[in-house]
């Protein structure tokens, strides 16, 4: 069944185009880049009536700055988006006369999550007109604004789905989006993190033989515990946004995690592998929330 045929996204595409909210949504989200980046650039091009010197690196730093922005605003909007989205029917008391209908507990999730993308692929086309003041440098094309396309789309549907699950497993809100969080953030931080302290004690004496008894193989990288980051939607914009500067310097910083796993195919296709783990994941979450609305099968109590 498609979405136009879904009663739930079509109500709530209605609702949210005639809301307020996304006008304000729209001109706060935008308003930001569009500040950050004429301020960028303006100091930018002071500099050079200065130093009677151009850099284009400087341009490409305009396009990644405004880029990881974005980023960051888009995976901090989502969870709270979504977190509310079935809790927010739970509370209204009109989740039961849903389920009731014959709409299935898939149409209902899979309505609201996808609403709930439809908005974010509204903000982010709204912001590629900014992003691409770096096309008068030059430095970066259509192809590059595709893959940042796809890692953007990938981040938001995995903390989204996040959301959503977490608004069908618990009954109240403002729990389900403090938890949303917390989970979106161990995972964001929590993989980092333990790649990081991977990563330390193989460079003490002996260290090492303890990462490689943990996972993989350590002396000098983070061993098998790299593979964590593959669900950290985080490394995968940066990989994608060292890959698109062409920055082996920077690069060469995050791949010492890889290690010994530099030749393995998921380090040399990082990004899609990545993304395909995310989506994946996101499926199971959507899986899960199905069920814990399912009548006769809540997960809540």
């Amino acid at each position: 069944m498609t979405l136009m045929t879904n009663p739930v996204y079509k109500r709530e595409i209605r609702v949210s185009s005639r809301s307020f909210r996304l006008a304000l949504v729209l001109l706060i989200f935008n308003g930001i880049l569009a500040l950050v980046a004429l301020l960028n650039m303006y100091s930018m091009l002071t500099q050079v009536r200065v130093t009677a010197e151009i850099q284009y690196s400087s341009f490409l730093d305009l396009y990644l700055f405004v880029a990881v922005l974005e980023f960051v605003m888009l995976v901090f909007i989502m969870p709270a988006i979504t977190a509310g989205s079935i809790s927010g029917e739970r509370e209204r008391q009109t989740l039961d006369l849903m389920l009731s209908t014959k709409m299935t507990p898939m149409q209902i999730v899979m309505g609201k999550l996808m609403a709930s993308m439809s908005t974010m692929a509204l903000l982010i086309v709204s912001s590629f007109p900014i992003l691409a003041l770096v096309f008068v440098y030059g430095g970066v094309t259509i192809k590059d604004m595709g893959m940042l396309l796809l890692c953007y789309g990938a981040a938001a549907l995995f903390a989204g789905s996040i959301g959503v699950c977490c608004s069908a497993l618990f009954r109240r809100s403002t729990l389900s989006t403090v938890v949303a969080y917390a989970v979106l953030g161990g995972i964001v931080i929590g993989t980092y993190a333990v790649n990081q302290l991977a990563l330390f004690f193989s460079r003490m004496p002996g260290g090492a033989y303890l990462v490689s008894a943990g996972m993989g193989t350590g002396e000098g990288s983070s061993g098998g515990f790299l593979y964590l980051l593959l669900l950290n939607p985080t490394a995968t914009f940066v990989m994608t946004m060292l890959r698109l500067s062409g920055r082996e310097a920077a690069e060469g910083r995050v791949t010492q995690w890889f290690g010994t796993h530099g030749e393995s195919f998921l380090s040399r296709n990082w990004v899609s592998s990545s993304v395909v783990i995310q989506i994946i994941m996101a499926a199971a979450l959507v899986w899960v929330a199905v069920r814990a609305i399912r009548p006769g099968k809540r997960f809540h109590k």
